[in-house]
């Protein structure tokens, strides 16, 4: 059995699933794109393809066995991408919550099913049909829960838009003892650079008080000032928008002091090596096109 625990956002990673760029699948169509990134870079003619995709995993993949990290990855399915398996299910404390992902993306699911017959079926939960969640906005920070939504009336337009209230009442039935704080995300169908997907497009703790911060992706000021007063400003390291847009938020840690970057993200990782970070850079631009990054494509089921 897998004991599965996590608790925070950082502390030393034992268990991780990694998503697969391995038949990836062809360049999707304008009308297949779940969010403006991705539709971008199809129009431009310069989505990624899968050799480039498949060489950036097997980046990440290096660094989780040079931590002596147990790495499981998802069953092949032809044509189809599996990058992103945060998106899918997610782990607090030692329950397995499934997502209720787009219709389109429950065959990702399937793909890991080996994984989650590992787990004690007590510890499994699925949520009922109408609560949206995805583990891109479920952020463990101790005693607290993270959580980004979108509160606006037009919730159903929105593809970008993929944690409804719903799903914040839904975590805070299920985990009483914990103070779930929900955050309300800007989002756009059009404009890459105005749209936060999920939590972990615009704030991300590292470190034990430390976090990445973009101020604009907040709808509400209050809720940037919820965790400016929380971790403290000088503790922030603040984004630009064209840094949001390259998913500088998105870095994935192994350890409190160990963050995996983007090696393009030069102020950022400076940042982090001036606050004694060990910072593994690794390529991951051409998966960022796809408007996700470190942390969307890693899944965690157990740190210490």
């Amino acid at each position: 059995m897998l004991a599965l625990h996590i608790q925070n956002e950082t502390s030393r990673l034992r268990a991780v699933v990694l998503g697969s760029a391995i038949h990836n699948g062809p360049t999707p169509s304008a009308q297949e794109a779940y969010d403006p990134k991705s539709l971008e870079h199809i129009l431009a003619g310069t989505y990624p393809i899968e050799a480039d995709m498949i060489q950036e995993m097997e980046a990440f993949h290096k660094v989780f066995e040079k931590y002596d990290v147990k790495v499981y990855r998802p069953e092949t399915i032809d044509n189809y991408n599996q990058i992103f398996t945060r998106d899918i299910g997610f782990v607090i404390d030692d329950i397995f919550i499934k997502a209720n992902i787009l219709p389109d993306r429950e065959r990702e699911l399937h793909a890991i099913q080996y994984i989650i017959d590992q787990i004690n079926p007590k510890k499994l939960v699925r949520p009922p049909e109408e609560v949206h969640i995805e583990g891109g906005d479920v952020m463990l920070w101790n005693d607290y829960i993270f959580i980004g939504t979108y509160k606006g009336s037009d919730y159903k337009e929105y593809i970008t838009a993929r944690t409804n209230l719903q799903g914040v009442a839904y975590i805070k039935a299920l985990f009483p003892g914990k103070k779930v704080k929900e955050f309300d995300l800007v989002k756009s169908k059009i404009e890459a650079r105005d749209n936060a997907l999920h939590l972990d497009c615009c704030f991300q703790p590292v470190g034990t008080d430390k976090g990445i911060i973009y101020k604009s992706g907040f709808r509400e000021e209050a809720d940037y000032m919820f965790l400016v007063n929380l971790f403290g400003k000088e503790n922030l390291f603040h984004l630009t928008r064209e840094e949001m847009y390259d998913m500088n938020s998105n870095v994935f840690s192994i350890a409190p002091n160990v963050v995996v970057s983007e090696k393009n993200f030069t102020r950022l990782n400076a940042w982090l090596r001036e606050h004694r970070f060990t910072v593994e850079e690794i390529p991951y631009a051409e998966i960022a096109k796809q408007e996700g990054l470190l942390r969307c494509s890693t899944l965690p089921l157990i740190r210490d």
